[in-house]
């Protein structure tokens, strides 16, 4: 399963030609198993200033899994925050680090193109596509 982050969304429902947006059309073209949580979800529809390109997106979202946060979720989140603070990092988006506590709650993968997730990935196992 892999947890598709709102960066790649963003370019890919904006119609942009970038790597990360041809990786994610060809997973969908493989018929991988895509996954969204609720903070993905919300800053994906956030973003949409009208009705009808908001209720496209809603239908294209449908159909993936969504993944449940639990409390767990969010106090890993906090650690990796306080973990990464420690070594005099800091994540600019503190949904970032819920995102990447729900890829590691769940054993999953995560695509994305934010440059926030790269200590994430090199101090914790998280899984990137």
């Amino acid at each position: 399963m892999i947890l598709v982050d709102t960066s790649v969304w963003v370019d890919f429902f904006a119609g942009r030609r970038l790597t990360h947006v041809a990786k994610l059309e060809q997973l969908v073209l493989d018929n991988e198993n895509l996954a969204l949580c609720g903070v993905v979800l919300t800053e994906i529809l956030q973003g949409i200033p009208d009705d009808t390109t908001y209720r496209s997106v809603r239908r294209h979202l449908a159909p993936l899994v969504m993944l449940p946060m639990t409390e767990k979720v969010f106090v890993n989140a906090a650690e990796i925050y306080r973990k990464l603070r420690k070594r005099g990092i800091t994540i600019r988006k503190t949904n970032d680090c819920i995102i990447a506590a729900t890829v590691l709650e769940h054993h999953c993968q995560l695509l994305h193109s934010d440059k926030d997730f790269v200590p994430i990935e090199k101090y914790f196992p998280l899984k990137v596509v």
